[in-house]
């Protein structure tokens, strides 16, 4: 087995030298616990980790990029509990190259490690001896500042992604794509001389985990929801968006809009031919949908009840009255048949 002091030291005076535009770099190649788990504490977030083999660690721990968005690749060689000490203040994707391992969030077990957590999360882990996850960290700025360019205004609170990443969607392909290339391309001489194109492949990173990732501005982000909307009315749609698990009424979102209660009516009659809680409902109804297809794939474990109180709907005969008529079928039917993705 590898002594990890020589490699650990070599990597700690090399940290400033390696790092930037497109460096990567073995940080810890080794079987010295409280030194992999001091790197990543810098790297990713205070944090426990426990060997739960008999055998020793046998980690490798490898920077393949640090700027805006970070990727690292990381094995443990035995099979490890990590428990980050507090929730998350950055998005953290997990992308397995090898082996297995299984991702609690919030307290509820995911069906596949290939993951996102974000700010103000709670993640624990277990990987199995094989594994090696690549893992992306994306500052919590940096999604809000594509969001701002998306919707003209900063979100109020960290953007709410699905856990589970789905591989037969084609987007969610597409953008692991990316993942892959970029880690090839940031230590290549071209990424050396080209700070510029990193800073693309890094927008491009965010700006595809935004169209590929479903999350609670999913309609908004796309531009679905609709074009050209005033900006009081759009201040307000994203208001319901994000606090669509609150207790929220209409001057709560004319508040939020800058604007009265009466002019706020008015916009979405003119502008969206609804009213701001029909409005409302309907962003609760489609999370709801996303999340009782998540249940139907197997991604999470809840009940219709869950979804429906996770969401607001204390009344489950109205709940399924409405969901009924926006999808053509039950909450119960969505959940008894997943639908193919695209």
């Amino acid at each position: 087995m590898s002594d990890s002091s020589a490699v650990g030291s070599e990597a700690g005076a090399g940290t400033e030298a390696e790092a930037g535009t497109g460096s990567r770099g073995l940080l810890f190649r080794g079987s010295d616990v409280e030194e992999l788990s001091d790197l990543i504490r810098v790297r990713f977030a205070p944090h426990r980790l426990a060997v739960l083999a008999d055998h020793p660690l046998d980690g490798r721990f490898r920077r393949v990029h640090e700027g805006t968005v970070a990727i690292y690749e990381l094995g443990y060689g035995s099979e490890v509990d990590v428990t980050p000490e507090a929730p998350l203040d950055f998005y953290n994707v997990h992308a397995p190259l090898a082996g297995g391992g299984a991702v609690t969030v919030n307290g509820k077990s995911l069906s596949s490690p290939l993951s996102i957590a974000g700010p103000g999360q709670k993640l624990t882990m277990r990987w199995s001896h094989d594994s090696v996850n690549r893992t992306l960290i994306i500052p919590r700025q940096s999604i809000d500042q594509a969001l701002a360019v998306r919707l003209g205004d900063q979100p109020q609170k960290p953007l709410d992604f699905a856990p589970v990443f789905d591989e037969r969607a084609d987007a969610v392909r597409a953008w692991l794509n990316v993942v892959q290339h970029f880690a090839e391309f940031a230590g290549s001489a071209l990424a050396a001389r080209s700070p510029l194109a990193i800073r693309h492949f890094e927008q491009l990173l965010v700006n595809g985990l935004l169209d590929a990732q479903p999350h609670m501005l999913s309609e908004a982000v796309a531009g679905r929801d609709r074009v050209a909307l005033p900006s009081a009315v759009r201040r307000a749609a994203v208001f319901c968006a994000e606090h669509a698990g609150e207790p929220v009424s209409v001057a709560d979102m004319a508040q939020a809009a800058r604007v009265g209660v009466r002019s706020l009516r008015e916009g979405f009659r003119t502008h969206m031919d609804t009213t701001p809680l029909a409005y409302l409902r309907s962003v609760r109804l489609d999370l709801a949908r996303r999340d009782l297809l998540a249940v139907a794939e197997g991604q999470v474990s809840q009940t219709v009840t869950d979804v429906a109180l996770r969401w607001g709907f204390t009344h489950l005969g109205r709940f399924t009255g409405h969901y009924r008529k926006a999808y053509g079928e039950t909450p119960s039917q969505t959940v008894r048949s997943a639908r193919p993705v695209r």
